[in-house]
């Protein structure tokens, strides 16, 4: 079943390279293009805030999930389709989870690496089914990749996962592939819900 809506994953500062910047503008008239909804962190500042303004300005559906402990500090968007303001960084993520049919990260920092291994683990637990991608701007997630393969490597990671996601440095390649009906990871162990992680 091809996603209804995308979740989007990036960083809350621009970034030393105008490329972030510009694939984030990209990655959201693209998905506003597509008729699909970007579900995202909900602020106005950074990579985040130019994803949503471009989505917005090609007449996209966005929805913003905001804890209200950043609210003031990451300065949540005015001008969303919807924002939900949550009591916790989990609430957040479950909830962005929730709303979304796939998942892409952006170049970012910690909380988008964070973002991203937990909604990988989540696939490979089986608690979500739904695609994931790297929008690999200028090579970012490149020494990821290398630390994947590392660890596969080395033993800790099967080889059936040494790139659990789909990788393209072009918006319109990660979304076709995404829409294509990417193979989900298919979990390991049983299938968990998430009360029983």
């Amino acid at each position: 079943m091809e996603p209804k809506s995308v979740c989007v994953f990036c960083g809350s500062r621009m970034g030393a390279r105008p490329e972030y910047l510009e694939g984030a503008r990209a990655l959201g008239r693209e998905i506003a293009r597509r008729g699909l909804t970007l579900v995202y962190g909900g602020t106005s500042v950074g990579l985040m805030g130019a994803l949503a303004d471009a989505a917005l300005a090609q007449g996209g559906k966005v929805i913003g999930v905001l804890p209200h402990v950043l609210s003031d500090r990451e300065i949540a968007h005015k001008g969303l389709t919807e924002l939900h303001l949550v009591d916790s960084m989990h609430t957040r993520k479950a909830m962005m989870a929730q709303l979304s049919g796939a998942f892409i990260a952006m170049p970012g920092g910690v909380g988008t690496f964070e973002e991203l291994f937990e909604i990988t683990t989540w696939a490979q637990l089986g608690i979500h089914h739904k695609p994931i991608g790297l929008l690999n701007v200028a090579d970012f997630y490149g020494p990821l990749l290398a630390m994947m393969r590392r660890a596969v490597d080395e033993g800790f990671i099967p080889e059936t996962r040494a790139q659990p996601f789909a990788c393209e440095a072009s918006p319109v390649a990660l979304m076709d592939q995404l829409q294509r009906g990417l193979q989900p990871l298919t979990p390991d162990k049983p299938v968990l819900r998430p009360d029983q992680t």
